[in-house]
C-alpha cells in the first residue's frame, strides 16, 4: 500500500512538473525558462548547503545560494545577443574572489579550506552544471533538444524505478544506495535507449546511431548522477534532500540525474554533431 501510495505521488507529481516545464519550454521566452532554471537551482543549492549544515561545516549559504542563481541569468545575457562579452568565466572568477574575500573577514578562520572547497563545489556541481540548458535552450531547435535530454534522462528514473520495485534482487552499491539494483540499473539504461530511439519523431535530422549513442550515454550518465547524490546523503545521513515535492523528497532529488546528462549532451551536440 505504501509502494502504490509513493508511485500514486511520483506520477502527479512528475505531470504536472512535466506540464509547467513543457509550456515554459515551448511557449514562454527564454528568459522565462531562465528564471524557471534559477528558482530551481536556488531551491537545489538550499537544500545542499542544508546536507553540508548536518556535518558541522561552516559554509556562506546565502552567498552561495545568490551567486548560484545568477549564473543562469549570467548565461542568459551572454547566449541572447545582448551584447554582453563572455560573461560566464569573469562571474565564476569574481565568485571565487568573494569567497575569499569573506573568509578574510570571518573571525574564526577554522574549517576555511573545507568551507571555500564545499561552496565552490555547490556553485560547479548544481549552478554551473545546471545551466547548461539555458546554453542548449539557444542552439537551433533548442525546445526539442531540452525535451529530449529530459526525456530520454527522466525516463531512464522511471525504468530504474518500475524494473527494480518489479524485480530487482541483486543490490548494485549497497554502502551508497541499498535500494539500488543491478535489475533496476538495466531497466533504467534500456528506457533511456528506447526512449531515445523514439524521439526521432521530433528530431529527424538526429541519425539513429546518434539516437542510439546518446540513449547508452545518457542513461549511463543519469544513473551516475543519481548515485552521486545518494552519496551526499549517505554521507549526511539523510533520506531526502528536502521535502518540497511530494513523492521525490526535494528538488535536488529531482534534478540529480539531469547535473551530469546537461553539461555531455549540451558538448556532444555542439562538439560532435557540430550544431
Amino acid at each position: 500500500m505504501a509502494d502504490n501510495l509513493s508511485l500514486t505521488k511520483r506520477i502527479s507529481t512528475s505531470f504536472l512538473i512535466l506540464t509547467l516545464v513543457a509550456l515554459i519550454i515551448f511557449f514562454f521566452p527564454n528568459w522565462v525558462f531562465s528564471i524557471l532554471a534559477s528558482a530551481m537551482i536556488g531551491i537545489a543549492l538550499a537544500e545542499f548547503f542544508n546536507l553540508v549544515a548536518r556535518k558541522k561545516i561552516f559554509v556562506y549559504k546565502y552567498f552561495g545560494i545568490v551567486i548560484g542563481m545568477c549564473v543562469p541569468l549570467i548565461i542568459f545575457f551572454q547566449m541572447g545577443g545582448e551584447g554582453y562579452f563572455t560573461l560566464e568565466p569573469f562571474f565564476i572568477v569574481i565568485a571565487c574572489l568573494f569567497i575569499f574575500v569573506l573568509q578574510f573577514i570571518r573571525r574564526d578562520s577554522s574549517q576555511a579550506l573545507t568551507s571555500i572547497a564545499i561552496t565552490l563545489f555547490g556553485l560547479l556541481y548544481i549552478a554551473w552544471f545546471f545551466s547548461f540548458f539555458i546554453k542548449l535552450k539557444f542552439l537551433q531547435n533548442g525546445a526539442f533538444l531540452v525535451t529530449f535530454l529530459v526525456l530520454v534522462t527522466k525516463m531512464g528514473d522511471v525504468g530504474a524505478y518500475l524494473v527494480g520495485n518489479a524485480i530487482g534482487k541483486h543490490n548494485l552499491i549497497s554502502r551508497i544506495s541499498p535500494h539500488k539494483t543491478v535489475e533496476g540499473t538495466v531497466g533504467g539504461l534500456a528506457f533511456s535507449l528506447m526512449t531515445a530511439v523514439a524521439c526521432k519523431g521530433f528530431l529527424p535530422d538526429f541519425p539513429y546511431g546518434h539516437l542510439i549513442v546518446l540513449g547508452i550515454l545518457l542513461g549511463i550518465l543519469a544513473q551516475v548522477g543519481d548515485l552521486a547524490e545518494s552519496l551526499l546523503k549517505r554521507d549526511s545521513g539523510v533520506k531526502d534532500s528536502g521535502s518540497i515535492l511530494s513523492g521525490f523528497g526535494g528538488m535536488l532529488d529531482l534534478i540529480d540525474s539531469l547535473l551530469f546528462t546537461t553539461p555531455i549532451f549540451y558538448f556532444y551536440v555542439v562538439v560532435l554533431m557540430k550544431r
